[in-house]
């Protein structure tokens, strides 16, 4: 494993979930693990209501926030939604695109997700660009296709010089709250996959700098074997963000592998 010195970034996505209080005692719980997790690239991402009192709660800690999604215009008669201006002010420095339960409910498409990543680093914003087949891609031996695809897209008129600003998450949207998870070959093949798709667009230093995560019923369980994966640089994290202690375990066992690396 030679990870060419990317440290763990784990993210922990709370999706519709948790009220300021809860949000409150959350945070809480993983800013006291102090030490711990130091070493690695830490996020949480509650939902917009709680945005502030995150940021209250973060301030002076090494764990960053993020918010699960923004428009693509920076203000407007958009009634709803929230543009990354918005999101910069309350305290983002990351932002989720292209969730697979944003493109299933809500209809987005690779070009949607497109504008918002310009959008994210139009206001300063790292992006989270998610992406990954469903279970009948991944039977139908069409993964690769779908995920050249949905880069390609996705980063259509990113230069070489945004993309280190963007953090690439893998999900396959069969694990997603499914309980079930990719192996680790079955993963690492495809992160190895992204990685060589962006050499081949962007070049040997963009693609080694890059951040590619993996997301899909991650737990502490089975974090560290993911984490081997020479081309696996963390994760993005639902079910197992939601309390401190799952979450924070997964940080630890990054570590621990990323410890073993050197």
């Amino acid at each position: 494993m030679n990870k060419k010195g990317r440290r763990p970034f784990v993210a922990g996505n709370w999706k519709l979930h948790m009220t300021i209080p809860e949000t409150r005692e959350l945070v809480r719980g993983i800013t006291a693990a102090g030490r711990d997790i130091a070493g690695a690239e830490v996020v949480v991402i509650p939902p917009f209501t709680a945005l502030r009192e995150a940021a209250k709660e973060l301030e002076g800690a090494a764990v960053m926030l993020g918010a699960q999604d923004l428009f693509w215009e920076d203000k407007g008669a958009f009634t709803g939604e929230v543009s990354g201006p918005m999101l910069k002010d309350a305290g983002c420095a990351y932002v989720v695109v292209g969730h697979s339960e944003r493109r299933q409910h809500f209809g987005e498409s690779d070009a949607s997700v497109n504008r918002k990543i310009r959008a994210a680093l139009r206001a300063g914003l790292r992006p989270i660009f998610c992406f990954g087949e469903t279970l009948g891609e991944r039977e139908g031996g069409t993964t690769m296709a779908k995920v050249d695809g949905q880069l390609d897209e996705g980063l259509l008129e990113i230069g070489a010089g945004d993309i280190g600003s963007i953090v690439l998450a893998y999900e396959p949207v069969w694990a997603i709250g499914t309980g079930l998870t990719a192996t680790p070959g079955q993963a690492g093949e495809v992160h190895s996959h992204v990685r060589k798709r962006l050499q081949e667009k962007y070049g040997n230093p963009a693609s080694e700098c890059a951040i590619i995560l993996y997301g899909g019923s991650v737990k502490a369980a089975n974090s560290y074997s993911l984490f081997k994966e020479e081309d696996i640089d963390g994760f993005l994290v639902g079910g197992a963000s939601l309390e401190a202690e799952s979450f924070t375990d997964i940080v630890r066992e990054a570590l621990r592998a990323h410890r073993e690396e050197k």
